[in-house]
């Protein structure tokens, strides 16, 4: 096993780092498809100014998880933008992709979650990855910070999580699910999923319970520091849910789930790494106003250039 772990980050230290953005929603609560929204200053998506900063905390390789219908215009859109030393893979989510070991003849209109996006990475990615959405900004220092942990990894059974302030990711303009995590010694404990967090006049609130909540409560945003290992788990976790007939037209698989089972199991530790980086994300329309003018703000205070990419 020592020599595997040696060999496994000694390739690490030869390959590139990657980030993988999960682009495969369809942005029912947004109205549009917002991954392509034009929102930077010249006209850039949200996702270009992740790209943007991975690239320059040493990624190379960038994999986007689409839908089909895309995958060839968002491969033509970023090979004209980025370097040729920058390998991509633009990868389409596909609802037949299923483990080999397993079944489903059911009718079923999306693919099977953020857990099964990530899983359709697998023949491409080989060393230690970043995994966000597409949808959302995580700021400059995010990236840094993931960066550096994946230079002092030492272990394939060691991941990472971005935390935030759950006061920093809520909307104006309705409700949001986040993960609240419980944190012990910068290890994360565990993951409870809210589906419908508020806010108003400052109080931040479970609607489904009723409860209230810490406005400084750490927050998942899906932004984990993975290696491989991920799926090969979520493999066998994928074959489970489909072995159990339970409203598999809807049921989704979710990368928070697979990571809290992965810890309880004790095959993996998550590191909170708190960064103190900014985030936004555009889950509602009105949203837009906001991140255009943020965007323009970090441009014009000289985080990015404008356009982004020469």
């Amino acid at each position: 096993n020592g020599v595997i772990l040696k060999s496994y980050f000694c390739a690490t230290k030869l390959l590139q780092m990657t980030l993988l953005l999960m682009a495969a929603g369809s942005g029912s609560r947004y109205g549009k498809l917002k991954q392509f929204d034009d929102l930077g200053p010249k006209g850039e998506f949200l996702m270009e100014f992740s790209i943007f900063d991975a690239l320059k905390n040493g990624f190379q390789h960038i994999v986007v998880i689409t839908k089909k219908k895309n995958q060839a215009f968002l491969k033509k859109y970023l090979s004209e933008r980025l370097e040729n030393s920058v390998k991509l893979d633009v990868l389409v989510q596909r609802i037949e992709d299923i483990p080999e070991a397993s079944s489903f003849s059911g009718e079923r209109k999306k693919p099977w979650g953020t857990a099964h996006a990530v899983w359709t990475a697998r023949d491409v990615i080989k060393t230690p990855f970043v995994i966000i959405n597409a949808d959302d900004y995580y700021g400059q220092n995010a990236f840094k910070g993931a960066a550096k942990f994946i230079k002092k990894q030492k272990s394939t059974d060691v991941f990472g999580l971005i935390g935030y302030q759950l006061k920093d990711t809520l909307s104006d303009f309705g409700a949001v699910s986040r993960g609240i995590c419980t944190v012990k010694d910068k290890q994360l404990q565990k993951i409870e999923e809210r589906t419908k967090i508020s806010k108003n006049k400052g109080v931040i609130k479970d609607e489904d319970s009723g409860e209230i909540l810490d406005a400084n409560a750490t927050v998942s945003m899906n932004f984990w520091v993975c290696t491989p290992k991920i799926f090969e788990y979520t493999k066998r976790y994928f074959e489970l849910f489909l072995a159990q007939a339970e409203n598999h037209e809807k049921n989704e698989i979710y990368l928070p789930f697979v990571a809290q089972e992965m810890m309880e199991n004790g095959f993996i530790s998550v590191e909170v790494i708190n960064t103190a980086s900014d985030w936004f994300g555009v889950t509602y329309y009105k949203d837009k106003d906001i991140a255009v003018e943020t965007l323009k703000r970090l441009v014009e205070a000289g985080k990015y250039p404008s356009p982004l990419w020469h």
